[in-house]
């Protein structure tokens, strides 16, 4: 049985009621909220090779495996709900001990959960984007459009599992006749709004949390095995200042030799347990969703 008071109290003695948090999270926040990481607890990685930014771009073929594997991916994210780790989040920023927190996750579980000062360093899945124009749509459009646009696609049979990020295992075979929809205004290729492996990350992203830590007490990283050098850069960028790394995370990450405290309890419950020592007050259980 995990005794998680021990690290709570290693947590606590780190901070002070001045400390201010940038909190840096990962895939496994979203674990328990149904939405599957892309490495296990060795940081390796679980799956066939990622769609590339280029890929997606120049080949036709990419665009209609990556639509048709969302089209039976996005219903996962899109109703998946915020955990008990979104929730302390949002209780701790909402108390004045959380500065910003940048997530590399698509899901925009924090800010459904009430988190506001939140960067999305790798995108957000519920909406897209033209490439031509830059025109944003909803995600859920895309959704009905391409519904409209291959109504096989509801008669079909995937006998799938679930990938990170609204992605889904199929055969190839099973997205040759998917017509991809384009931009309405323009005519343009239209993708997430995300940042696909091969691709970049928004400079003005970089530079806003860079600018955070600078001025924080604290990076606190939350579910990341820190593998992508888009979110590891900032653990190195707190031990090059001098700040405290604190990371929480079971498995093994790149950046356990920089750190100054590694934890291993349960994010849900060790972050709820902070909350409560920070706020001084019990969480109270999510509202049920009134009777029909």
């Amino acid at each position: 049985m995990i005794n998680p008071g021990p690290e709570l109290q290693q947590l606590l003695a780190l901070l002070d009621r001045r400390s201010r948090l940038v909190v840096l999270t990962g895939a496994g926040i979203s674990a328990s909220s149904g939405i599957p990481t892309y490495r296990d607890a060795g940081g390796n990685w679980l799956y066939s090779a990622p769609i590339q930014h280029r890929d997606f771009l120049q080949e036709p073929a990419t665009r209609q495996r990556y639509w048709t594997r969302s089209w039976f991916g996005w219903p996962g994210v899109r109703d998946a709900l915020p955990n008990t780790a979104h929730r302390a989040l949002a209780r701790l920023e909402a108390a004045g001990a959380v500065e910003l927190l940048v997530t590399q996750n698509v899901d925009r579980l924090h800010q459904r959960a009430g988190s506001s000062a939140v960067v999305d360093l790798h995108g957000r899945l519920d909406r897209v984007r033209c490439v031509g124009c830059g025109r944003y749509s909803e995600r859920e459009e895309m959704q009905l459009r391409l519904e409209q646009a291959n109504p096989h696609l509801a008669a079909l049979e995937p006998g799938a599992s679930s990938r990170p990020d609204g992605d889904m295992t199929l055969p190839d075979a099973m997205a040759r006749r998917t017509a991809v929809p384009n931009c309405l205004a323009c005519g343009g290729v239209l993708m997430p709004d995300v940042v696909f492996f091969g691709g970049t990350v928004p400079k003005e992203r970089v530079t806003s949390v860079a600018t955070a830590i600078e001025a924080a007490d604290v990076l606190l990283v939350v579910g990341s095995s820190l593998q992508v050098y888009s979110g590891f850069r900032f653990c190195r960028a707190a031990h090059a200042l001098g700040k405290p790394l604190v990371l929480l995370n079971p498995g093994l990450t790149r950046a356990d030799p920089l750190a100054s405290l590694k934890l291993f309890t349960p994010c849900e419950l060790l972050l709820e347990m902070l909350a409560d020592a920070v706020t001084g007050v019990s969480a109270q259980p999510p509202l049920s969703p009134p009777a029909v």
